[in-house]
């Protein structure tokens, strides 16, 4: 299973956030200096975020996003405030490998296939209590993480990522049913997001069948390790 180290950014700052919630942000620094320490650990993949775009639909942070794309020279993953087939060519053509889209692929699905046709789109499914949310986790979509899926499952979408906000930010461990239930509900690979603290919740992903897992604020508390991270997703 692939382990992927989370980038968000918001205001220029590396930062994770709880459950998504404004007032919440824990700064960790220059996000470029962030990026490069993971690739230092051995990072192939990192997943990358504009917070103020995801939130406010303004993408801040291109120049931060750019800058990681170009000096760690590893495969990045971008989302926040993806929201047109413009948006992800100017993505693509900085050298992102994948664009992440949530709130304008649920409004919009057939937008996933037009930009699939300019490179990889990885679709954001975001749940809170069972519901996937957009606009930033803070609206519902009025649908669940299987139905949403099967929408996109022939439309272009190269994986999807599956965040829980119940769990997001905690450290409190992960819950693995919803997991379980889209991964056995999809034939695209799912990367899980959401509560990963430990070897252990790393090790519980893995046995879903998960494809890969995206860690921030573990990584950034020191509550584990990269190496320790794919130890446990072997």
């Amino acid at each position: 299973m692939e382990v992927i180290p989370a980038v968000d950014m918001k205001d220029g700052e590396c930062v994770q956030l709880v459950q998504g919630k404004e007032g919440t942000a824990k700064s960790y620094g220059d996000p470029v200096e962030s990026a490069r320490r993971w690739v230092d650990e051995g990072a192939e993949r990192l997943h990358v975020v504009d917070l103020d775009g995801a939130i406010e639909g303004e993408r801040r942070n291109a120049h931060h996003v750019q800058r990681i794309v170009e000096e760690t020279r590893v495969s990045v993953q971008v989302g926040g405030g993806v929201r047109s087939v413009e948006d992800a060519k100017t993505l693509f053509e900085a050298g992102a490998d994948r664009v992440v889209m949530g709130t304008a692929a649920m409004e919009n699905p057939p937008l996933v296939g037009r930009v699939a046709e300019h490179g990889e789109v990885v679709v954001s499914l975001d749940a809170r209590e069972g519901e996937v949310v957009v606009e930033g986790w803070k609206e519902g979509a009025g649908v669940s993480p299987v139905e949403a899926a099967r929408r996109f499952e022939n439309v272009g979408a190269s994986a999807f990522l599956f965040t829980n906000v119940d769990d997001e930010g905690l450290l409190e461990g992960v819950s693995v049913e919803p997991v379980e239930e889209l991964v056995e509900a999809v034939d695209v690979p799912v990367i899980a997001s959401g509560g990963v603290t430990t070897p252990e919740d790393v090790s519980a992903l893995r046995e879903t069948g998960a494809a890969g897992v995206v860690i921030g604020t573990a990584f950034y508390e020191g509550r584990m390790t990269y190496n320790e991270a794919v130890e446990a997703g072997k």
